[in-house]
């Protein structure tokens, strides 16, 4: 465990009783939120994991060590656990955007070289060149949350702790930071955020810990904590929205029972599709019995090109037709290809697109919206995009996402696994230039299964 307290307990000089007796562990690499209500001890936890305040009683671990309380000590945790505040404008003080962002690593005594490259990347991978010169408190919230990610960042913290990360953000900058965070624990970060948002921690999170009037009341995957109904009504918060729509078609026999859907992707596989039609059937067909229909198109399959085999009979009439349960195959899978924009060509990109007859376009991070603007690229979606793509494909469409390096492999990683939870037989693709190193990095992968499968059978 990378981070972890014991027995926790902080109060205020007024009395105050803000965190009673806490005891976490957080691994290394993970996504973690804190849920609860406004006044539950999350931002005040925060402050005592890096050290900002120190606790009346327990203790604070880094890498199993006891956080030391001296300048230096307080020093090494900071550079290994950053923090993000929920009012950015608490935490850029500097003249100018790049002031700010170079703020951190002249602290901990970078040369004026190192600084300026440290500085570059973070505006680079931030889209905030063309603000670096600006004050940061004439900025919008989603560019001032930027800002304040990237001076932490330029530290190169193992640990990213933020508070309340997407408030007061317009959707399409909530989902800009949701895309940073995500590529920043690809990249083997470990993030921690605090939030009253359920829907967000739920669909998000690897980790809940729930806390309620300074105590933590119930931790746990996402689907465990918040299927306690009783204790997420009990800490004044409500369920996901997207378990309570389930739920309600559990209810009424419209879903498959005992799932926890975490994005609406899910959420569709598990609904039961019944499909009836009425069709001529010769005399010899029995209830019961399965035909194969042949290609269906037209009305009746306005969203794509699908043969139905093996559909039921279900019952016979009179007049000789028959109702049958359709069961449907696509015969024109929809596909899913990503490009990763750090490798950014044109003339590339256009051949890509022409070449997969792209009919949907979606482009993740700023850095990526920024650069297909400029190219004159015609995006249709930039929030909710992996999702987006998914529910396209499965009526037939060709979906393109465009996003940065960092997060081609959790691209991958969540429409792979869409694909192999589902069975639902779509076509997914890296392309460009990228797309042979990934493919390297996927062989190589198995190749060291199959290794450790030959290791441990011996």
């Amino acid at each position: 465990m990378i981070l972890e307290t014991k027995n926790l307990e902080f109060s205020y000089p007024d009395g105050t009783l803000a965190i009673d007796d806490i005891s976490i562990t957080i691994p290394e690499g993970k996504k973690i939120s804190f849920v609860g209500k406004n006044g539950s001890g999350k931002s005040t936890l925060f402050l005592l994991l890096n050290g900002t305040l120190k606790p009346k009683k327990g203790k604070v671990l880094f890498d199993g060590k006891e956080v030391n309380y001296s300048s230096s000590g307080l020093r090494e945790l900071r550079k290994k656990v950053g923090i993000v505040f929920q009012n950015s404008d608490d935490q850029l003080f500097a003249p100018t955007v790049y002031q700010d962002i170079a703020f951190g690593p002249l602290n901990l005594g970078y040369s004026k070289e190192e600084v300026n490259h440290v500085v570059n990347q973070m505006l680079d991978h931030f889209g905030l060149h063309h603000l670096k010169d600006k004050p940061p408190h004439h900025l919008s919230g989603g560019q001032k949350k930027r800002v304040a990610i990237a001076g932490v960042l330029a530290m190169d913290p193992d640990i990213i702790i933020l508070d309340e990360p997407l408030s007061n953000l317009d959707p399409v900058g909530a989902d800009e930071i949701l895309d940073i965070l995500n590529e920043l624990n690809g990249l083997g970060k470990t993030i921690i955020i605090s939030t009253h948002d359920v829907d967000l921690a739920y669909k998000w999170s690897d980790y809940v810990y729930l806390l309620s009037s300074s105590k933590l009341v119930n931790e746990g995957a996402p689907g465990i904590v918040f299927s306690n109904e009783g204790e997420i009504r009990n800490s004044a918060l409500k369920s996901p929205f997207i378990l309570d729509v389930y739920r309600e078609l559990e209810k009424r026999w419209l879903a498959a029972g005992n799932a926890q859907p975490k994005d609406i992707p899910e959420l569709v596989q598990l609904l039961r599709s019944i499909d009836l039609m009425r069709v001529d059937a010769g005399p010899e067909i029995t209830v019961g019995e399965c035909v194969n229909l042949g290609v269906l198109f037209g009305e009746f399959t306005k969203e794509g090109l699908y043969e139905a085999v093996n559909s039921r009979v279900l019952f016979k009439n009179d007049d000789g037709t028959v109702v049958v349960e359709l069961k449907r195959r696509v015969l024109k899978p929809g596909a899913i290809y990503v490009y990763d924009m750090d490798c950014f060509d044109k003339d590339e990109l256009d051949k890509i697109i022409k070449e997969h007859d792209i009919d949907h376009i979606g482009a993740m991070g700023k850095k990526s919206k920024d650069i297909a603007e400029s190219a004159d690229i015609c995006i249709v979606c930039n929030s909710g995009v992996i999702d987006k793509s998914i529910l396209n494909a499965i009526t037939g469409s060709r979906c393109l996402i465009l996003t940065s390096s960092g997060m081609v492999p959790h691209t991958a990683k969540r429409i792979r696994g869409y694909i192999q939870n589902s069975g639902i037989r779509l076509i997914f693709n890296p392309v460009g230039k990228s797309a042979i190193e990934l493919d390297s990095q996927k062989e190589g992968q198995r190749k060291s299964q199959e290794e450790d499968q030959k290791e441990n059978e011996t």
